[in-house]
């Protein structure tokens, strides 16, 4: 498997341990809809908070959350759309990002909460 498969996995993997251990409780991982992939759907509370993970070996060439782009929003809102129709839930979505860069060894995590918008 190529090495930034194995670094995503690692950073979904830190991205679930993190949210577990902030009292999320973890619905779905890897969820797909049509062309999008949700890679976790986390709840707390009466939120449904759909988590994108982001995870980079250096920042040098930008912050993680930067490479979420507009066309991977409006698939991940179609997705989460058709998931909480389906499933019937009354939550209040919310959409996240938890941005991971290797640094030395570590890894630094960063959740921005309401990273983006949808309308």
């Amino acid at each position: 498997m190529a090495q930034h498969n194995e670094l995503g996995k690692k950073g979904e993997q830190l991205a679930v341990d993190f949210l577990l251990k902030n009292s999320y409780e973890i619905i779905e991982r890897n969820y797909r809809f049509d062309k999008a992939e949700v890679d976790i759907m986390a709840k707390k509370g009466d939120v449904l908070a759909i988590v994108e993970v982001k995870t980079r070996s250096t920042a040098d060439f930008g912050d993680p959350q930067d490479f979420v782009k507009p066309k991977q929003i409006q698939r991940l809102v179609k997705a989460v759309d058709e998931y909480v129709t389906v499933n019937d839930l009354d939550v209040e979505v919310r959409f996240d990002i938890i941005a991971i860069v290797k640094e030395k060894g570590s890894y630094n995590i960063e959740h921005l909460e309401n990273a983006f918008y949808h309308f």
